[in-house]
């Protein structure tokens, strides 16, 4: 059933953006009157703001855990510079981030089997960013609920970021946004 709802939420956008892009081909504002209180409807606008809300679906939360963070470097003893989830995508340049399409550039976390590859996820970490960090599991190598950040540098991972609980969302669980 999520899948389904998922499919027709898409379906939905497609056709969306289609009336939109026709519309603004033939005519660039189109108008319905009405004999309600409100004379005429603007149903481009109407559209775009349709999108808009689907999009802020996008940092709406699916699940929550709390875990430790931790923080490793391509180059670890146990590592080769290769992604579990990603084996074609190259870190060893020092790239600790990825170019997702729905969420933009994202950081790079390992985390067990819990969360599968590809899932998105949202945390808080003054350590990190006074911003919320935005991040998506591209490797694997720990255990239970933790998440292992990808950084820069070893010093970087003890001196910065070291060890601590945090508590983080799913946004997408794997490549596909679930509805939840």
């Amino acid at each position: 059933m999520k899948k389904t709802m998922n499919y027709v939420v898409r379906i939905s956008i497609i056709i969306l953006l289609l009336i939109i892009s026709k519309a603004s081909i033939n005519v660039f504002e189109k108008e319905v009157e009405n004999d309600n209180i409100n004379k005429t409807i603007n149903l481009s606008t109407m559209a775009l703001k349709v999108i808009e809300v689907n999009s802020e679906d996008l940092y709406n939360s699916i699940d929550s855990y709390t875990g430790d963070l931790t923080g490793y470097v391509y180059n670890c003893p146990l590592c080769n510079g290769s992604l579990a989830c990603s084996p074609n995508y190259n870190i060893r340049d020092g790239k600790t981030t990825y170019e997702d399409k729905d969420y933009g550039t994202v950081k790079i976390v390992a985390s067990s089997k819990n969360l599968p590859c590809g899932s998105i996820v949202r945390f808080n970490s003054k350590r990190v960013s006074e911003e919320p960090v935005i991040a998506i599991v591209l490797d694997r190598g720990v255990r239970g609920n933790a998440l292992d950040l990808l950084v820069p540098t070893i010093s970087y991972a003890y001196d910065v970021i070291g060890r601590s609980t945090i508590n983080y969302e799913v946004l997408r669980n794997g490549w596909e946004r679930l509805e939840g």
